[in-house]
């Protein structure tokens, strides 16, 4: 035993080996440095004086440090607080109802038993590639749906997402097997029973990578609001703060609330995303190592 945990040392410890390590560390420190340079500017900017902004460009570090871009963003609270609040809400319903769904049609059409299966999967496939246009589509939730300023028109449209639903096929087609599925019915589960107690454990990562998908569709939309909602108290965080921006550029071309005091226009859309972004940043390293098994099985197994 001492012996081969030696000879597993001195494997490691070989000349390529260390140089294979060294090149390999070395492009995943480059590469994660490349992917933080632009989180880190927009931080910066959203701390640097919006003068010294246009003037200089964006700095690693602020050569002026100021926050009057999070001042002038958070000078009404209460509007920004809803919004999260209504974000918050619909990230976690619509995630939760959409791997729901998701998971079922998955788990129906990887069934071989389903006579109808590569007919419904080239339906939700063809949707992909054409549509009905945005203007029936319009006129089907707001005119025979009646979703106007309705949290189900943020919700629903985003509820069975071909792609996802493709992958989440794949993923259920991959991770759990027949056998099991025919042993359960023997036992004379059903096919509720079947997926609640035996292919949902199984899916984990799958739902995890989903899940996550899903939810930042819902956390980062935007444009759903601004077709179906009018009423500001429903606004997600994204168009509230777009909204916001706009009505503090009119007011300084009017000249209305201004005054002399400059509008941080920059650096105020550098602290929008970090304020945005915050809070769904953090989602991802609970879920990461599902996330990656996810994508890794969907991947080789699709």
């Amino acid at each position: 035993m001492e012996q081969t945990v030696s000879t597993k040392n001195k494997i490691r410890r070989t000349p390529s080996t260390m140089a294979f390590n060294v090149i390999a560390y070395s492009a995943i420190a480059l590469l994660s440095a490349i992917c933080l340079f632009p989180l880190i500017l927009v931080v910066s900017g959203s701390f640097t004086q919006n003068s010294v902004l246009m003037r200089e460009g964006y700095r690693l570090i602020p050569s002026a440090l100021s926050t009057d871009a999070y001042a002038e963003l958070f000078k009404y609270p209460e509007g920004i607080i809803r919004a999260y609040g209504s974000t918050i809400l619909c990230t976690i319903v619509g995630t939760a109802l959409g791997l729901f769904v998701m998971s079922m049609t998955g788990y129906v059409l990887q069934r071989k038993d389903f006579v109808y299966r590569n007919r419904v999967s080239f339906l939700i496939y063809f949707t992909t590639i054409f549509g009905g246009g945005m203007v029936p589509w319009y006129i089907l939730l707001s005119q025979y749906l009646h979703l106007n300023n309705s949290y189900v028109a943020r919700v629903f449209p985003l509820l069975m997402t071909p792609f996802l639903i493709i992958l989440m096929r794949t993923f259920i087609s991959s991770s759990c097997p027949a056998a099991i599925v025919e042993s359960a019915k023997i036992d004379g589960a059903g096919d509720f029973r079947i997926f609640l107690s035996i292919v949902l454990p199984i899916i984990g990562p799958g739902l995890a990578t989903v899940g996550l998908f899903l939810a930042l569709a819902y956390w980062n939309e935007w444009y759903l609001t601004s077709l179906f909602i009018t009423d500001r108290e429903m606004y997600s965080l994204q168009y509230y703060l777009y909204d916001m921006l706009n009505s503090s550029r009119f007011a300084q071309e009017m000249g209305m609330f201004l005054g002399d005091r400059e509008l941080p226009g920059e650096s105020i859309k550098m602290a929008m995303v970090v304020v945005v972004t915050g809070p769904i940043i953090f989602l991802y390293p609970f879920v990461q190592k599902y996330f990656v098994a996810g994508i890794t099985i969907g991947s080789v197994k699709g």
